[in-house]
């Protein structure tokens, strides 16, 4: 560095232009008196004065008298000290710029759009960790391996993990093995064609991001609940309900729960069909008060709007894209149950168990 890359470094750190000159003046000569400093630097003749006497404030040289002004460099290790920190201070800004640039304060804003996949990968990764009941998500293998700890966690906390693999490209990823698989989800499928990254928790956080290979890269963060049942639906019909399970905890066996009214109808109207008595309990909020209810009792109906094949097969998912509802009957009153975003029903219910069917 030559000195007037040092001097111009030492303006940047702080000095005045003359301070800057007249201390890597110093640095060559050692020592000298103020008017030799002058002369060998750009510091006018009256100003020297002032000049090494705020050098000397701020710890960068010292002065005395020997018959006249002498000034010197001190010891730097002051200096160095100094210009380490504000160094340090200038990366530690650097690094929160580029947070605050990839990743806005969110907490007040419904939607939010962010630069880079990076930071949608960042906060599922936050919001999978600290979900309460239910994950949906759709993403790729190498998305799963860097995820996988954070579903892992919310499984062993008790929340229902739904997830879909797809490839990044066109060329068959390889799987995840079962044993990863029951781990970190309560079911998984896979979807042999490339798909957006989806992440729905607790049926109120979206982070959603185009798939890799997009011309444009950009995330979607959503804190909304009516945003997120937009979603929720892609997530149903584009990645889910069209594909058979690669794992499945779930087996016919009873008690089964279910975060997802419209798996639960398929399985009650069945039941009802064979002429069962299906004992259930729910957990949810009663939507005319919002306040959290267990509701425990006989399944007597089903109301949805579209209608059952017939045949014996599962309903399509479209069929529940209306009302979807069940009435459930204890000591003589019934209670109406609805899923995510019950409005007219009695409950909306976050998970039902089907105890038991005789």
């Amino acid at each position: 560095m030559n000195p007037d890359e040092l001097a111009a470094t030492l303006e940047e750190a702080g000095l005045s232009p003359y301070q800057a000159d007249a201390f890597v003046t110093l640095l060559e000569r050692g020592s000298a008196s103020a008017t030799d400093v002058a002369q060998a630097s750009s510091v006018p003749d009256p100003r020297i004065y002032d000049v090494l006497r705020g050098l000397e404030e701020r710890g960068y040289v010292e002065t005395y008298e020997q018959g006249s002004l002498q000034a010197r460099a001190r010891d730097p290790t002051e200096v160095l000290d100094d210009l380490r920190s504000r160094a340090t201070r200038l990366e530690d800004a650097a690094e929160e710029i580029e947070t605050r640039w990839t990743r806005p304060d969110i907490e007040d804003h419904a939607v939010s759009i962010v630069k880079r996949f990076d930071t949608v990968l960042t906060r599922a990764n936050e919001l999978i960790r600290s979900a309460d009941h239910q994950i949906q998500i759709g993403l790729t293998p190498p998305q799963f391996d860097a995820l996988e700890d954070a579903l892992v966690a919310a499984r062993e906390a008790g929340a229902d993990v739904k997830l879909c693999l797809f490839p990044e490209t066109a060329a068959e990823p390889s799987l995840p093995a079962a044993e990863r698989l029951a781990e970190a989800c309560t079911e998984a499928r896979y979807r042999r064609i490339p798909a957006p990254f989806v992440a729905l928790v607790d049926r109120s956080w979206t982070c959603f991001a185009p798939n890799r290979h997009s011309a444009n890269e950009y995330g979607v963060l959503v804190n909304d609940r009516t945003h997120a049942y937009v979603f929720y639906w892609y997530f149903s019909t584009c990645l889910w309900d069209v594909y058979e399970p690669v794992y499945s905890a779930r087996d016919d066996e009873l008690p089964t729960t279910y975060v997802d009214i419209r798996e639960a109808l398929r399985r009650i109207e069945s039941l009802l069909e064979e002429g069962r008595r299906i004992e259930a309990t729910v957990e949810g909020f009663e939507t005319d008060t919002g306040l959290e209810t267990t509701a425990s009792g006989t399944v007597t109906d089903v109301d949805y709007t579209g209608r059952s094949s017939g045949d014996g097969g599962a309903v399509p998912i479209t069929q529940f894209a209306g009302k979807a509802a069940f009435a459930l009957e204890r000591d003589g009153r019934t209670r109406t149950v609805g899923g995510w975003g019950a409005i007219v029903e009695d409950v909306e219910a976050v998970r039902i168990t089907l105890e038991s069917a005789t």
